[in-house]
């Protein structure tokens, strides 16, 4: 089935991440894919100087009225990087006014990783995202997301225990299922923990020696693709691990390109495994 999905995040414009990423990769998996941009920066901000921003926080409502106005309504909804608590507040009522009665909301929390936030973001902002969790049918953030979300202290080390906790302490926020990524228990492999219908799951992979920006966005990505088709939540974790593996894989094969993944040579790849 054909379906609409809404993916709202910034645009940097050069940095292969957020709707740069987002749109190509759901659009391959079959889909018709609506954006709506939260800011629009030159580039990426980790690694570029002096980069421009054009925040659009102001353009959602009236968007919004627009879509309304127009009837129009999303399959799925895909939340990654905003930038305030005002934006998550207006993405709160895009969603409950533009969402089709049976449509799947995935919140990728976008605002920390390595045991901190990112730059700009506070505790205000880490409540507020609570708040857009809880009315999520899948949330996917990785482990210092989920720390920040639920505080629990940050490990770099831990057990299936504390991930446990980590995951409870996701579902009593609200989320209906969660997509745990970056998730490894031995030196070499990562995987990501899956939790849908209350039913546990973990699919381990090799971790690659190199890391790429972006990657998250891809995995995200991948995952709201593969699940829009109709996979199931394990199945598309899986497909997005697998698929982000062969992106930094390709991009290890470059000179000099550390700003992102390069995800485009394998797309047809991630299409046969959706298909």
């Amino acid at each position: 089935m054909y379906k609409k999905v809404l993916t709202i995040q910034d645009i940097s414009c050069i940095g292969q991440c957020s709707l740069t990423v987002a749109l190509p990769i759901i659009s391959a998996c079959g889909h018709e894919t609506a954006v709506l941009p939260s800011a629009v920066l030159s580039t990426h901000t980790a690694g570029f100087s002096g980069y421009t921003f054009r925040d659009l926080t102001d353009d959602m409502p009236d968007v919004c009225n627009h879509w309304i106005k127009e009837k129009i309504k999303f399959s799925a909804i895909y939340t990654g990087y905003l930038g305030s608590t005002k934006q998550i507040d207006y993405v709160k009522d895009i969603i409950e006014s533009t969402k089709e009665k049976d449509a799947k909301i995935i919140v990728d929390p976008a605002m920390a990783d390595n045991g901190k936030l990112y730059p700009g973001f506070d505790q205000n902002f880490v409540n507020a995202m609570k708040k857009l969790v809880g009315i999520s049918d899948y949330v996917v953030p990785n482990v210092t997301e989920a720390c920040m979300l639920t505080g629990v202290e940050y490990k770099t080390e831990y057990t299936k225990e504390y991930v446990d906790e980590l995951v409870q302490k996701l579902l009593s926020l609200g989320a209906k299922n969660v997509i745990l990524t970056g998730i490894g228990y031995i030196d070499g492999k990562t995987g990501v923990v899956v939790v849908e219908d209350g039913k546990y799951s973990y699919y381990e992979h090799d971790k690659e020696s190199n890391s790429c920006h972006g990657t998250g966005d891809i995995y995200a990505s991948a995952f709201v693709g593969a699940l829009t088709c109709g996979k199931s939540a394990y199945e598309s974790a899986k497909i997005a691990a697998d698929y982000t593996v062969l992106c930094i894989k390709e991009t290890a094969k470059l000179d000099n390109h550390w700003y992102g993944a390069a995800f485009e040579p394998v797309l047809g790849e991630l299409i046969k495994m959706v298909k």
